[in-house]
């Protein structure tokens, strides 16, 4: 399985501050990228968009369209790489050009974003153009079936912080608002602001979905929409979303919301001898699960995001409560290192770890399709699997904190939204790294330069879209009786998909078709190649 994280550049700054974005290649006109621009741009807001909102991938016949699964032609995605994140890039694009194409396409991602915002202030997964009925339906027939993806089993009529894309939407309203200060953009913007704080927990913490609604039990297991959530960077998002509206709008109410946000990161710290912290926690702090792949346990992952986050929290106060605990956490996680034998495909943790034996937790999964899916908890090490084991970069992570120890207090704070005397200008440009969000079918790299500059703008078809093979794709939804008489689809890795299973798979010989990811990452990189100035 794939982690759900979203990779906006922008987003997970260090600091919230303005970051040039550098001219890297000298060797294609300038006029030859703008014009390549402007074709990608016209193209996706012309032929692809749905009421100004994109899902991520599409065949070029527009017959079948995906976000994290497959999508009725009447809705677009939220999570990145799909609408918040086209409103981001193009807002990059404006900065870049000054075009006045790329604001109207800006826009019209806002439209469709209010459109689709919950009445609470937050947005859920996908915008169905269609109605309540439409999504209720896609629900009962797409999302109920897909095997890997639980959270699309119960439509809950709420908002969810999961993957980012409330948040994500929040912070290209405030950009966009800021732009021009235009008010048509200001009153969803603020029920954004109101939905984070209305959300959290008086302890600091943030449930995954809000409103609050525990009306879905998954086979037994209790619904864990309403944990105090730290998986998908949920309280790390939030508490990034709410300095950045301090930062743009110097709004003080802000300000408490944000202080018990970032005390929660302390609070929710194991004691020792296990100082990590878990995906989710009850409303009293035990560690807890949540989909039947992520038992309760502590998280590796987590862990390491979590003393990035207080080592951010530092930078924007000065206080070293947050810096106290790093070390035992930095070194709890070196004693959890896997063998040298076993970083298999460079994972250097396994993710899930038992609270009270250190012992590393892994899921022996079983089943088809959604209707017969199990996943047992079992201690069998699995190697080089990316849902069970984890990348973590740790003499990086102990170095960078004892480079911020080092540091005089001054030095460390002086680019802090918090502590400025004067307003800090919110970055100009968010999109400053490839994205991928949860897109099987996007691979990312940072190679860059003239040679993948002069790739990319060859690559543009004569239609305007950068074709792109669609490693993911899958078994449209069929009723149960007719998709069991079907045979099951191989999969690349030689594992057999059932018919009813909607959820995406790899498969062996991709088709070609339109990315949005591919959009946004080579519109990225062509933004960078513009050469200053003429």
């Amino acid at each position: 399985m794939i982690s759900r994280r979203a990779l906006l550049g922008g987003a997970a700054a260090l600091s919230l501050l303005p970051r040039a974005v550098p001219a890297v290649s000298a060797g294609t006109p300038r006029e030859t990228l703008l014009e390549t621009m402007r074709r990608a741009t016209r193209f996706m807001t012309e032929r692809v968009a749905c009421e100004g909102g994109y899902v991520w991938s599409y065949l070029p016949d527009m017959s079948r369209r995906w976000g994290e699964m497959e999508a009725k032609p009447s809705m677009v995605w939220i999570q990145d790489p799909g609408t918040a994140a086209m409103g981001h890039l193009f807002l990059d694009a404006y900065h870049a050009t000054g075009e006045e194409l790329y604001h109207r396409a800006a826009q019209d991602v806002a439209g469709a974003l209010i459109w689709g915002q919950h009445p609470s202030g937050g947005w859920n997964y996908f915008i169905d153009f269609g109605g309540d009925s439409s999504a209720r339906d896609w629900y009962q027939t797409i999302g109920s079936h897909g095997m890997r993806l639980e959270e699309f089993r119960h439509y809950y009529g709420n908002a969810t912080f999961d993957d980012g894309g409330t948040v994500e939407s929040g912070k290209f309203l405030l950009r966009l608002y800021l732009e021009r200060k235009d008010p048509a953009y200001r009153a969803a913007l603020d029920k954004v602001v109101d939905f984070v704080i209305a959300a959290q927990y008086p302890i600091g913490g943030w449930p995954q979905r809000f409103p609050i609604n525990q009306e879905y039990s998954n086979r037994g297991l209790p619904d864990y929409t309403a944990n105090i959530t730290f998986n998908d960077e949920v309280a790390i998002n939030n508490t990034d979303f709410l300095a950045l509206i301090y930062q743009g709008l110097g709004t003080a109410r802000v300000l408490d919301p944000l202080r018990r946000g970032m005390g929660i990161f302390l609070l929710a710290q194991q004691g020792p001898p296990q100082p990590g912290w878990a995906l989710q926690y009850t409303t009293d702090l035990v560690p807890a699960g949540a989909r039947s792949s992520e038992p309760p346990s502590l998280a590796t992952h987590t862990t390491y995001a979590c003393i990035r986050q207080l080592m951010k929290f530092y930078r924007w106060t000065g206080d070293t409560k947050y810096l106290a605990r790093i070390p035992e956490a930095i070194a709890w996680l070196e004693t959890l290192e896997l063998p040298r034998a076993r970083q298999k495909n460079g994972f250097t943790h396994p993710t899930f770890i038992e609270v009270g034996t250190d012992r590393a937790l892994y899921l022996r999964g079983s089943g088809t399709w959604a209707g017969d899916m199990r996943n047992e908890i079992v201690h069998d090490p699995t190697d080089g699997v990316s849902w069970v084991n984890r990348k973590l970069d740790l003499p990086r992570l102990r170095a960078d904190y004892r480079t911020l120890l080092a540091l005089p207090k001054a030095e460390a704070t002086k680019e802090s939204p918090l502590l400025a005397r004067r307003r800090v200008p919110l970055p100009r440009y968010f999109v400053a790294e490839d994205v991928r969000g949860s897109d099987l079918n996007i691979a990312g790299t940072s190679r860059e330069g003239q040679d993948r500059t002069a790739r990319v703008v060859a690559d543009l078809n004569t239609d305007g879209y950068w074709p792109t093979p669609l490693r993911a794709t899958s078994n449209p939804y069929r009723p149960d009786a007719a998709a069991a008489r079907l045979p099951a689809s191989r999969t690349v890795d030689g594992r057999r998909i059932d018919a009813r299973d909607t959820s995406p798979f790899i498969v062996d010989y991709p088709v070609i078709g339109i990315s949005t990811g591919t959009y946004i990452n080579n519109m990225s990189l062509l933004i960078r190649a513009l050469p200053r100035g003429g």
